[in-house]
């Protein structure tokens, strides 16, 4: 007698997955958009899986894992470090499963990271992070108006090198103006202090004590950036504020609120600042990744070094 084929699994492994993600949420204290992305990650895995017949996590082995590392960038179109992003949530997953009991051993433990170039950040010369820091005021028709809002934001953003969920994230409570500090909640839900330099806490205090009050209401969450309707700034408005203030500013190139962050990391170690105390200042768990911008820093200086070196 005939099999039949047996259907293709529509939410293969739907369970496990959901208990992954809840374990990433709650145990392990990851942000929302962490956790958002690794359930992306692990859905093309899934609908991998799917189109194997693959409804259960005892069927993977390690060919499925390294079918799914080769076909994900040519069938999603993705970037090499989106296919490498990929793999490494599925390789979480299967850990955890088998650190859990669900699988009776990690298929995808002998699967090689694909090694990546590391891109060197786009950072703005000092000169443009000051002209976009102070260019809300001067395109605004009033001095009154959302430009100190927006002002703070790039101050903020340059000056302690947030990333922009941190900044969206950040409490009014968070800013300590005596101490000339702010409390930043990381990845991992992890705290940290970082300082506010002098021009940033001017502005963050005349927006504080003379904007944030009007916009302030029952939806503000205690949120210190507002919307115009009292709302918490989400990341896709300070994208889009620092695109606008850039571009009217005549600032050229591709930047965003990385940007910035890139910014403050490379003017601080070209002044002279310490790797770990830039370190610690970022929030970088591991700092090879803090030292990718010395890479940058000697870019620079082999530009000085070809520009003015007779035979450079």
């Amino acid at each position: 007698m005939r099999q039949e084929p047996r259907a293709k699994s529509q939410e293969p492994f739907l369970s496990e997955r959901t208990m992954f993600l809840e374990h990433l949420r709650i145990e392990r204290g990851l942000s929302k958009h962490t956790v958002e992305a690794y359930g992306r990650d692990l859905e093309y895995f899934a609908a991998h899986c799917g189109e194997r017949n693959i409804d259960s996590p005892n069927e993977i082995d390690e060919d499925c894992v390294i079918d799914f590392a080769q076909t994900l960038g040519a069938k999603r179109n993705l970037q090499p470090v989106s296919v490498a992003r990929a793999l490494a949530a599925v390789r979480t997953f299967l850990k955890f499963l088998a650190a859990e009991g669900a699988l009776a051993s990690d298929p995808s433990a002998l699967v090689s990271r694909p090694k990546l170039w590391r891109r060197l950040p786009d950072v703005l010369s000092q000169d443009d992070a000051g002209t976009l820091c102070s260019a809300p005021e001067k395109q605004a028709k009033t001095s009154a108006r959302l430009s100190w809002r927006d002002r703070a934001i790039l101050e903020l953003l340059y000056a302690s090198g947030l990333r922009v969920s941190e900044l969206c994230d950040l409490k009014l409570e968070d800013l300590d103006f005596e101490m000339s500090i702010v409390r930043v909640t990381g990845k991992g839900s992890k705290t940290r202090v970082v300082p506010v330099g002098r021009d940033a806490l001017e502005t963050l205090r005349r927006y504080v004590t003379l904007l944030r009050p009007k916009h302030a209401g029952p939806k503000d969450e205690g949120r210190l950036f507002l919307s115009r309707t009292g709302r918490p700034l989400d990341r896709i408005a300070v994208w889009a504020l620092v695109k606008r203030h850039g571009k009217l500013a005549g600032i050229v190139g591709d930047y965003s609120p990385h940007t910035l962050r890139h910014s403050f990391a490379t003017h601080l170690l070209e002044g002279g600042a310490n790797l770990r105390a830039v370190q610690e200042m970022l929030g970088h768990a591991n700092i090879s990744t803090t030292e990718l911008y010395t890479h940058v820093d000697a870019k620079r200086l082999l530009n000085v070094h070809q520009q003015f070196h007779p035979r450079g």
